[in-house]
């Protein structure tokens, strides 16, 4: 572009009501190539934009949204997004329009922004304008590339050293399934703490980000990763940029696979509302496995089946499901009393707790730890929030 471009001068010719209407128009028209989940783009674009926040070191740069590392290499191969180039590529004919007065950082973010402001109304939003996109990822990131242990640092040595990941490598928050794929909650919920703590979080924005995140959208794994070719960086010229070419049926849609853990947290996954702390409280959630064979969570309640649409078929309903770290988050924060400042749309949680269940609405202990532990393979127990203010 030259080293006279400017790129703020650049940014103040841009008609941000056009940019928004086009938005609108890419979000809500589905292609056959890469269907919308429930007919929006909104969910997947939502992460695109999280994405673009994660992978900043507090340290050197806090709180700045200007990144568009994850359309880099080796951060657009890493299995945390997975899915995210099919993103990128809905909004290429939006950045061959605009050009250069956005950048793709900026174009990222504002997507994000958009998804909000158009089918749920909210206006939270994320601050990105006049940034420009910063460049080559390799110096921050070429040390996870190079080591090879798939354990959780946080359970083989109890920590590893700034500015390094918290936990398994190749992830960059923790793993869904549990640390090392162990459903515990609990040792979540302490894996959970210490990763974003290295992003300059504490537990509240942590919560506010899991629960944010998961009112949206929906988990994929419709089958094994069997099926799932290499990452973008590991594929053929041919594939232009796109990676985890899917064999299994469509290989889109309700066939797609991206993190194997499958189904929707809330019952109605296009809205922004409390829908998800609704569920995690209001139901008894047993271990299960998605039909890619990933640990995830299912209530045992008959009321809770047929309450969430199918992303793709409207004669088809689920019930709603978590992830072991969504139990740990609710596990390891002053979550439970949090929400007794928001809007209510169900009843009272329950209050009962059995053997080889995760009673997320177990009785309160006040601000005691207690953290007991059932027997029984897989089993674990939610007991009092961890009080406030506590590290």
């Amino acid at each position: 572009m030259g080293e006279d471009f400017n790129y703020a001068e650049e940014f103040k010719t841009l008609d941000l009501d056009a940019l928004k209407r086009d938005l609108f128009e890419v979000m809500t028209t589905s292609q056959d190539w890469w269907p919308a989940d429930y007919g929006h783009y909104g969910p997947l674009f939502i992460r695109m934009t999280l994405a673009c926040r994660r992978h900043v070191p507090h340290r050197r740069w806090p709180g700045r949204w200007r990144q568009r590392r994850s359309a880099l290499r080796p951060l657009n191969s890493w299995p945390d997004n997975a899915s995210l180039d099919k993103a990128r590529r809905l909004l290429w004919p939006i950045k061959q329009k605009y050009g250069r007065k956005i950048s793709w950082a900026d174009l990222f973010v504002f997507a994000g922004n958009c998804c909000l402001w158009n089918r749920w109304g909210s206006r939270r939003s994320a601050s990105a304008s006049g940034d420009r996109t910063s460049g080559s990822p390799t110096r921050s990131s070429g040390a996870l590339r190079t080591r090879g242990s798939e354990m959780s640092a946080t359970a083989a040595t109890g920590s590893s050293p700034d500015p390094f990941g918290a936990v398994q490598m190749g992830l960059i928050y923790v793993n869904p399934e549990g640390p090392n794929g162990n459903p515990d909650p609990l040792a979540a919920a302490r894996d959970i703490r210490e990763t974003f703590r290295r992003m300059a979080m504490n537990d509240e924005e942590t919560v506010a980000l899991i629960v944010g995140g998961h009112t949206f959208g929906k988990a994929h794994g419709a089958v094994g990763a069997e099926y799932v070719g290499p990452e973008p960086e590991g594929c053929p010229l041919e594939e232009q940029g796109l990676g985890w070419r899917n064999t299994f049926g469509s290989g889109k849609g309700a066939d797609t696979i991206t993190s194997g853990l499958e189904g929707a947290w809330t019952n109605e996954p296009t809205k922004w509302d409390n829908g998800f702390l609704d569920n995690l409280f209001k139901y008894d959630w047993e271990l299960t496995t998605s039909p890619a064979g990933a640990k995830q969570w299912t209530p045992t309640n008959p009321e809770a089946q047929g309450t969430v649409p199918d992303a793709h078929d409207p004669s088809k309903r689920h019930a709603p499901m978590m992830l072991t770290t969504d139990l740990g988050a609710e596990a390891g924060s002053d979550l439970r009393a949090d929400r007794e400042a928001l809007p209510r749309e169900s009843g009272p949680a329950r209050g009962s707790v059995r053997q080889g269940v995760v009673q997320a609405a177990a009785p309160r202990h006040g601000t005691r730890l207690a953290l007991p532990r059932p027997v029984g393979s897989g089993a674990a127990a939610v007991a009092g929030p961890r009080p406030r203010g506590r590290s």
